[in-house]
């Protein structure tokens, strides 16, 4: 082969080997963190298991809810919505990254010319209509491909894929949203359950004691007062059981919404609240620990990340465009003759653009980069700050409401023994019935708090999961009906 042939293959391999030889974006360290090194000691680790390593299935207790959580990830349509957008990015990261290397054309043209003669040309051929020419050309191109001395695409390449990761990020945070909103909802209806039971019970407690009130009326033991309250009493039960009833029904409709259909049928038996739980100890780490954990950190990052390569490409811009056109192949004038040796030709040639007045323009975008650094870098300040005291809150909670269910659960044990003793008091005349009226408003507003107080910690249990960055499905099986793609490049 001669050196004609092998002239391209050298330019080309000179043109990959000369771009990115400068980085004008800032180095990328992490910003130190702005929170205390540790959690409050108070609240702190009682296990050794972190968050991060569990799936929700290990978490929750409850089989039921279990299956609901899995159907929300399969079904959520704002969880489809979010796979998607991660599809868009790394579209969008591949088309910017493709730039950094020549699209390579491959051409091929067949092309016959008839030239009309005339006058002494026609006479000195011998032919008097024209002159009739083939052309065969194969070959292949680069059109435009930008040498990238300054790393202008190289750094636009790096702000995409950062753009594509910080997506990712963002969706496994909606993963462990749903999977809150999902919790949250469940324990809300356990809970209004729970209160619909207590409500009938209290109802018809209280429709015997009216029963009873009457009969004490009729036969002149008592006036009519007596029976009035106990009237009172019962209609508030029948009002708050009709309430329960209405919260009831929106929770349904609520956690239909979240799994993203009907709610399934075939779904395994619940516990009751009383005997939920969440089995495992968590570890909740360093801070250092959790910004590794918690998605909306890392995306925060990402962001940064993407902002000062954009820095590097806005300062790139000032310098000249240097580009590059060239091609190479076989032309000739008769097909079978297209690839005999002598006939490959090749030209290659570069093109420089060189800005000089564009009125501020590029002073412009690099501010604008700039300026979006800081705020990325503040954003950033912010999403730890946020994930600090989010995992404080819940650590915190999850001692003082273990401690307010203990407080409440003895304090339903003495309100009961109240209204034993005053209804006992009542029937026998020692006391009027106010006495029991207080009673049994006593007991049903502490029965009401218990049930209350227990939702809100297991709630605080399913925060502190997904504030500690919780577990995620890595072989996707609950995504699938989300796209069914994976979630790292």
């Amino acid at each position: 082969m001669s050196i004609r042939h092998t002239a391209p293959l050298a330019a080309i391999a000179l043109v990959l080997a000369l771009p990115g030889c400068i980085n004008m974006a800032p180095d990328h360290v992490t910003p130190e963190l702005s929170t205390a090194p540790a959690f409050d000691p108070e609240y702190g680790p009682d296990g050794t298991v972190v968050a991060t390593s569990l799936s929700y299935r290990d978490w929750f207790a409850d089989p039921r809810l279990d299956a609901l959580i899995g159907a929300a990830l399969r079904n959520n349509r704002d969880l489809v919505a979010a796979t998607a957008r991660i599809e868009q990015a790394r579209a969008q990261y591949r088309i910017q990254d493709s730039r950094r290397l020549p699209s390579v054309v491959a051409s091929a043209d067949a092309t016959r010319t008839r030239t009309p003669l005339t006058g002494a040309i026609a006479g000195a051929s011998g032919d008097a209509s024209a002159i009739t020419v083939d052309n065969f050309q194969v070959g292949v191109g680069v059109s435009a491909f930008e040498l990238d001395f300054w790393g202008r695409v190289r750094n636009l390449s790096d702000a995409s894929r950062a753009q594509y990761l910080s997506s990712v990020a963002a969706q496994r945070a909606f993963y462990l949203s749903l999977i809150a909103d999902v919790a949250t909802t469940y324990y809300e209806l356990l809970e209004t359950q729970d209160q619909v039971e207590l409500a009938i019970a209290t109802v018809s407690s209280r429709s015997d004691s009216l029963i009873i009130a009457k009969r004490r009326l009729d036969i002149g033991v008592t006036s009519a007062l007596p029976m009035r309250q106990a009237e009172t009493l019962l209609t508030a039960a029948q009002q708050q059981l009709a309430s329960e009833r209405l919260a009831e029904a929106q929770l349904r409709n609520q956690l239909a919404v979240l799994v993203g259909g009907r709610i399934p049928d075939d779904l395994p038996e619940g516990l009751p609240l009383e005997e939920q739980g969440n089995g495992m100890r968590l570890d909740p780490g360093l801070p250092s620990d959790m910004l590794l954990a918690r998605p909306d950190v890392v995306a925060a990052e990402e962001n940064l990340r993407a902002a000062r390569a954009n820095i590097g490409a806005a300062r790139a811009a000032f310098f000249p465009t240097i580009s590059l056109t060239g091609n190479a192949g076989f032309a000739s004038e008769s097909l079978g003759g297209l690839f005999d040796e002598g006939i490959f030709a090749w030209s290659a040639g570069p093109s420089i653009s060189l800005p000089i007045f564009d009125w501020g323009a590029r002073e412009g975008d690099l501010d604008y980069a700039k300026a979006l650094e800081v705020e990325e870098v503040a954003n950033y300040d912010m999403a730890v700050q946020t994930a600090f005291r989010e995992v404080s809150d819940a650590l915190a909670g999850r001692r003082w409401l273990t401690e307010q269910v203990a407080v409440l659960e003895r304090t339903v044990a003495a309100q009961e023994e109240i209204d034993r003793i005053s209804t006992l008091r009542y029937r026998e005349g020692v006391t009027d019935y106010l006495e029991v009226l207080d009673a049994e408003r006593s007991l049903f507003s502490a029965q009401q708090d218990l049930i209350t107080t227990r939702r809100a910690l297991l709630q605080n249990g399913a925060t502190l999961y997904v504030a500690l960055g919780g577990g995620f499905e890595v072989d996707g099986s609950e995504i699938e009906g989300a796209g069914g793609m994976p979630v790292d490049d």
